[in-house]
Formats: structure tokens, C-alpha cells, sequence
């Protein structure tokens, strides 16, 4: 038994295939990421959580709570994977503030800033 296929249904098929993998969701973002002062740590977080230090979390203006992200800082290749719970950083030129506990697995607690990358997937609409 042959199946034969019409040609404007194999090319509709063809393209929801190519729409469907070629638009990747991947985002990058490069920008400054600084960490949480030790102040903060037992305070609430915009999304109602308690901030604690020794979690991997960060803090984001705009991802929605619970996005994970990788960071990775750009003079070392170091990465850490952290979930967004928290709305800032409001220092101009920063992009993320990190938990005391990423900070450190980036290597960036002497420096207190650092150039990084952040990737996410875009949340779906």
C-alpha cells in the first residue's frame, strides 16, 4: 500500500515543523550581577517568600517568579543555576542580584560585582 500525500498538506506539515524548532525561546541577557548584603537575609521577597542567603535565588525586574536561570560569569566560566523570587536589582547597569550562596559557586564574593550572561527560556504566552 502506498500513501500518497497532497503537496500543500506536506508543505502546511513542513513548515508548523520548521515554525515550531527554528524560534527558539532561549534568551540571553549580559550585564552586571551583584549579590544580597547579609541584611537581607530573613526578610520577605516580592513574591511573599523569606530571602534566605544559603538558597540559590536571585532576583530579577522583570522575569516571572519561579523562571530558572543560568548564570555565568564571564572572567571565570564559572556557572550557577538560580530561581527568580525577588524584583531588583534597582542599581543602575545591573541586571541580577544573586543569593550570598550563588555569589559565592560564581566566585565573585571578593569583588562583589561581576560582568555575567544570564540565559532563561521565555515563558510560554
Amino acid at each position: 500500500m502506498r500513501l500518497s500525500l497532497h503537496p500543500s498538506l506536506l508543505l502546511a506539515c513542513a513548515t508548523l515543523i520548521i515554525s515550531t524548532t527554528a524560534c527558539s525561546r532561549k534568551v540571553t541577557q549580559n550585564g552586571k550581577a551583584s549579590y544580597y548584603a547579609d541584611s537581607f537575609d530573613g526578610k520577605r521577597t516580592a513574591n511573599g517568600e523569606t530571602f534566605r542567603q544559603r538558597h540559590l535565588t536571585a532576583a530579577h525586574r522583570t522575569l516571572p517568579f519561579g523562571t530558572r536561570v543560568k548564570v555565568v560569569n564571564i572572567a571565570n566560566g564559572r556557572t550557577v543555576k538560580v530561581r527568580i523570587n525577588d524584583r531588583g536589582p534597582f542599581a543602575p547597569g545591573r541586571i541580577i542580584d544573586l543569593s550570598k550562596k550563588a555569589a559565592s559557586k560564581l566566585g565573585m564574593i571578593n569583588t562583589g560585582v561581576a560582568n555575567v550572561e544570564i540565559k532563561y527560556k521565555k515563558p510560554k504566552k
